[in-house]
């Protein structure tokens, strides 16, 4: 096991000036990391019982399907609008400067079943928050949230009080 946090690139300024964008490209190219954090994800919710887990768009793509195969769980993309084929539900949200709304197949998620949501990184919570309340629309239980990344001083974590929240790696 290595340190993860040394596979993660700071790139200073983008997407906008003042923002330091957390590259995980580094540690997708490296093997090892790429399962140590996959690994480490799926062995926080071995005894969860976990029927299925939901990819946020993009990066929770990556992630999910190999957790999916390592807990014995189906996969289900949530993404952006007019990207799934057939009946979906809609959420929308607050950003900053305006509001973003996440899709999922309106069939996906069985009443019951127990679900865990995986992205790449826990910022400000409102994605992730966005794909909780599709779930629980869904009747489905929010099983857990897992994150390769959480940048604790946005405060996601508090938007998802709820639920059981777990991030390899935290930046303070």
């Amino acid at each position: 096991m290595g340190n993860l946090e040394e596979l993660i690139r700071d790139i200073p300024d983008f997407p906008k000036e003042g923002i330091i964008f957390k590259d995980i490209t580094p540690l997708l190219i490296d093997p090892a990391g790429l399962k140590e954090s996959v690994d480490k994800i799926s062995e926080h919710y071995t005894n969860k019982k976990i029927d299925v887990v939901v990819g946020a768009e993009a990066r929770g793509f990556i992630f999910g399907p190999p957790i999916a195969i390592n807990l014995n769980a189906g996969f289900v993309p949530i993404r952006k609008p007019g990207k799934l084929p057939y009946t979906t539900e809609s959420v929308s949200y607050d950003l900053e400067y305006g509001t973003d709304t996440v899709q999922i197949h309106n069939d996906a998620i069985k009443k019951g079943q127990n679900v865990l949501l995986i992205d790449d990184l826990l910022a400000t919570g409102g994605t992730m928050a966005a794909c909780c309340k599709l779930v629980e629309k869904l009747g489905g239980n929010v099983a857990g949230c897992g994150f390769l990344i959480e940048l604790s001083f946005l405060n996601g974590k508090d938007l998802l009080k709820d639920y059981d929240l777990f991030s390899i790696i935290k930046y303070s």
